[in-house]
Order: C-alpha cells, then sequence, then structure tokens
C-alpha cells in the first residue's frame, strides 16, 4: 500500500509539523530547508493514521520504496532489519546525525500522540548508495536466473541516481527535467559547514554523492503543465469530434492520435515564433504547488496579460516561460544563500526532447546547460552505485568516470534574450507575489 510523492493531502499535517518545530527547543526543519512539505514522510504517516482506521490498526512501520525493494530482493522484509536510505531518511524523514537520527519521541508524540511508540519501529542508521544491505535470495537468485552471490545495495531516489549517472560535479546544479524536476548540488562538508540554505528540500551528508552533502530542490510541476494545456486543447478532440457520426471509428481513433502526437511539438514550433518583445502573457508555474524555494503545495497556478489576440502559442510559450522561472527562483535562492552554480547539467524527457524549452531555460537561466547523453541516467547511475557495492570500482567518483556517457548536447544562453528575460522574470516575481498573496 503505497502513496505516490506528489500526493498533497497531508497539508494539513505540514502546518502542524512547521509550528511545532518553531516553537521546539530542536527545530527538526532546519535540515529541511526550515519548511516541511506535505510531500514528506511523516505528514503522510500523520495523515493516514488520522483518517484509515484500519491501516491504523494494522500498521506497525512505514518504509520507502526505495528501501522496500532492497528489502525484498534480499529476502527480508522485517521492519527491524530494513536498511534505510540515507537520502530518503535525510530529505524526508528529518534523520540528521545532530538529532541522534529521527525527531524525539517527546516531539512527535506532542504532535500527535497517535505517533507514541512508532519511532522504534522505525530506524536508527541510514545507508548511502555505495554500501551493501544483502545478497540476492534464493527466491529472487531462481526468478531472475542470476547467483545469490549477486550483492544488493542501499536504495536512493531515482533523481538522486540520475545526478549521479549525469556525472554530476561541483559548483554544478543537475536538473532532472521531466514531469516535475529535481534540482540537485553538491558539495564539501568543510565548504557547507554550518550553513543551512532555506526553502529547499534538505541539505544531507551523502544523500546524492557519498562523503558530499546533498542538496535537493526542485519544481511540483514542468512537463506536467504543458501536458496539461495540451489535454485542455484535446478537449473538442474528445468530446466534439468523438462524436460525430459521420466519421467512422478507425477516422475518430486516427485524429485523436495523431492531433495528440503533434501538439507538443506544433505548439513549440509555432510558440517559437512569436517575437520575444511582443509577449504580454505572464504565466505562474504552480499548478501542482510550489515545491522551492519555500514549499507551499496550496497556491494555484495563474495566467494573466491575456488579450483578444492570445492565441494557443502564446500562451504556451508563457507557460514554458513560467517554468524557467520557476527553475530560476531556485538558483536565485541557492546563490543567495552563497552556494555557487557555474552551469547546469540537465537529464529527463523535456531536457532530451524539447530544444525550444531547453534553450528558453538557458537564456532565463543565463547560464549554459549540458545534457547528459544516456538516455536513462537515472538507471545508469543505479549502475554505477552497484559497481561500487560490487566492489568493481572503488567509489562512485571512480565508477562515473568509467562508466559515464559524457554529454550530448550544450545550450548556450544568448544575451539579447537573456537581458530581455530579465524584465520579464521580474514581472513573474511580482505576480507570484500577488497571487500568493491573495491565496492566503
Amino acid at each position: 500500500m503505497f502513496v505516490l510523492w506528489k500526493d498533497h493531502t497531508a497539508l494539513k499535517e505540514a502546518e502542524e509539523i512547521n509550528a511545532l518545530s518553531r516553537n521546539w527547543e530542536e527545530d527538526y526543519t532546519r535540515y529541511e530547508g526550515g519548511i516541511y512539505s506535505s510531500e514528506w514522510f511523516w505528514a503522510k504517516v500523520l495523515h493516514i493514521l488520522r483518517s484509515d482506521d484500519d491501516v491504523r490498526n494494522a500498521a506497525y512501520s512505514w518504509v520507502e520504496h526505495c528501501d522496500w525493494i532492497p528489502a525484498v530482493l534480499v529476502g527480508d522484509t522485517n521492519p527491524k532489519n530494513l536498511k534505510r536510505s540515507r537520502c530518503a531518511a535525510g530529505h524526508k524523514a528529518m534523520w540528521h546525525e545532530n538529532f541522534g537520527g529521527l525527531p524525539s519521541e517527546e516531539f512527535l508524540v506532542e504532535l500527535d500522540p497517535l505517533l507514541k511508540g512508532l519511532k522504534n519501529n522505525l530506524f536508527r542508521e541510514t545507508y548511502t548508495c555505495d554500501m551493501k544491505v544483502g545478497n540476492l535470495s534464493e527466491e529472487w537468485a531462481e526468478k531472475l536466473g542470476l547467483s545469490t552471490e549477486v550483492v544488493i545495495g542501499a536504495g536512493a531516489f531515482d533523481a538522486h541516481l540520475g545526478a549521479v549517472g549525469g556525472q554530476i560535479e561541483l559548483n554544478y546544479l543537475s536538473k532532472v527535467v521531466g514531469t516535475s524536476t529535481c534540482d540537485m548540488l553538491i558539495a564539501p562538508k568543510e565548504v557547507i559547514g554550518d550553513k543551512l540554505v532555506g526553502g529547499i528540500c534538505g541539505q544531507v551528508d551523502g544523500s546524492i554523492l557519498p562523503g558530499m552533502v546533498g542538496l535537493e530542490a526542485g519544481q511540483s510541476a514542468f512537463g506536467d503543465i504543458y501536458a496539461w494545456f495540451s489535454t485542455m486543447l484535446m478537449w473538442p478532440v474528445q468530446e466534439i469530434i468523438a462524436k460525430m457520426n459521420w466519421l467512422d471509428d478507425d477516422t475518430i481513433d486516427r485524429i485523436h492520435k495523431e492531433t495528440s502526437e503533434k501538439m507538443i511539438a506544433e505548439l513549440s514550433a509555432a510558440a517559437s515564433k512569436v517575437p520575444l518583445e511582443e509577449s504580454s502573457v505572464v504565466a505562474l508555474d504552480w499548478m501542482n504547488g510550489r515545491r522551492t524555494p519555500d514549499a507551499n503545495q496550496e497556491l494555484k497556478g495563474a495566467i494573466a496579460g491575456l488579450t483578444l489576440g492570445s492565441d494557443a502559442p502564446r500562451i504556451f510559450r508563457a507557460l514554458v516561460e513560467a517554468t524557467a522561472f520557476g527553475s530560476k527562483m531556485i538558483n536565485d535562492r541557492f546563490i543567495s544563500e552563497g552556494v555557487r552554480i557555474d552551469g547546469i547539467i540537465a537529464l529527463g524527457g523535456v531536457a532530451k526532447k524539447s530544444p525550444f524549452v531547453m534553450q528558453i531555460l538557458a537564456d532565463v537561466l543565463d547560464m549554459p546547460i549540458k545534457v547528459a547523453a544516456s538516455e536513462q541516467a537515472c538507471a545508469l547511475g543505479s549502475a554505477m552505485a552497484a559497481s561500487v557495492v560490487a566492489g568493481v570500482h572503488p567509489d562512485i567518483p571512480a565508477a562515473q568516470k568509467a562508466m559515464g556517457g559524457g554529454f550530448d548536447s550544450e545550450y548556450q544562453p544568448d544575451s539579447e534574450r537573456a537581458s530581455i528575460y530579465k524584465s520579464f522574470y521580474e514581472r513573474y516575481k511580482r505576480f507570484g507575489e500577488f497571487v500568493e498573496g491573495e491565496l492566503k
């Protein structure tokens, strides 16, 4: 029984965690960017305990998916024996060495008595992705046609291993650009020191690259916004053309298929021809709330500046620009907090498939963007981590050097467009402040 990360039903619980943390002797959110999200471990657990009596009475412990799969493969899913991922624990469950692990029992019980005793059924130790958790069980060795000598490594988040597979390096922000985004940086512990970056999704020792502090941010929607707009434009095809009884079913299916498949490409081609100086439409990329900076999942998207001349390509361009401006908000937060960014490494579906989006992103960020060559950077990063667990390579940097696929394209910012986008970005921020104020 799993709850997806994009589920935001635990908004109330997240607000309670934030309120209690700010008035507690220990602020357990301080390594989480100072704002706990409804997308994360404790908020989801508490929401389910409150809303489902059957689950509450039956549940003994709770586990992240990336910890469950290794446990299944080694054949031991006893919650007391599960080897928990450092990145999952640190970024989602408020685990930190300075706290002695998870938040205190007193804090959790004060949050809600329903949490009493749960900590005892969770964990204290955590494991980075280069550490062995066991060997492949006989059951799974037989199913997969492999040997029980195969070693199983600790789990990690897909995006974090994607950053590894995309050859993340110091001072480069690794950005998974897909339906949503995950923005990651690594820094030596001696560089980060006691610095706390506000409003991000956490900073955890060893969460991305063992031996480094991993810093994570991201947008709750990116490509999902383009998909929403495409689906909205498909309404006449689905609801009107589909009911035209003078068309046969094969023709209707073909119209639907071809229109759907070509929608984003045709919108991109038309939007690329809209002169930048004529752009009057401004949008906010909060259709699924705001993940960072400063998590607020209650926010909504918005579009302003519409005229009778605002056609679909112009609105689509504004949506693409909004996702780029949302990315710049993340960059600006890191930079304002003293974290250096020299360039961007991009991976994911949008990064590989949409030069239009990526060029706007480079122009808005006013930074070069290198696109990882690998079509499956998350799988490649997982293989790199596995090679270390198996003893093939001594550490992940060595594995990256030996196994990395390099980069197959690079986007350079256009100085003229970058200059124009600076003023558009200020308009985006003002619009955002207004909308956020109205929604309070």
